[in-house]
């Protein structure tokens, strides 16, 4: 596993921006960041991990709400900077119960409008309110 290491770059925090992309839709579900420990887990155990920086902690995606995301493929970027997974989508990858955490368009004026269904209640799997 250290060819991997040697080949990308931590920022100054000992972290690394991970786009998340579903194989099969091949939209972007989100933009994650992870230190090495989430990225050995990630590679070991085939679900993607992240480090939280609101709560510096390590947290597999889906670990409340049972939104796992399978990893199908890792790539990396020509310098190292980025990673990029490839991955089978349980249900939903955005917290706010959305297929992809951009559900939102903006339009020529600035606008802001929600493009997506809602795929569950986020109040009912987080216990908000």
């Amino acid at each position: 596993m250290t060819e991997i290491f040697e080949n990308i770059k931590f920022d100054d925090k000992g972290l690394i921006p991970a786009v998340i992309q579903d194989e099969r839709s091949k939209r972007v579900l989100t933009l994650s960041f992870m230190n090495r420990e989430a990225l050995e887990k990630t590679i070991n155990e085939g679900k993607v991990y992240v480090y939280r920086r609101s709560s510096a902690r390590l947290m597999m995606k889906g670990e409340m709400s049972g939104c796992i995301q399978k990893v199908k493929c890792i790539c990396i970027d020509c310098e190292g900077n980025y990673i990029l997974f490839k991955v089978r989508q349980v249900k939903a990858a955005c917290h706010k119960g959305y297929f992809s955490c951009y559900f939102r368009k903006i339009d020529r004026s600035g606008r802001v409008k929600v493009v997506e269904k809602r795929i569950y209640d986020p109040k009912k799997i987080y216990n908000l309110g």
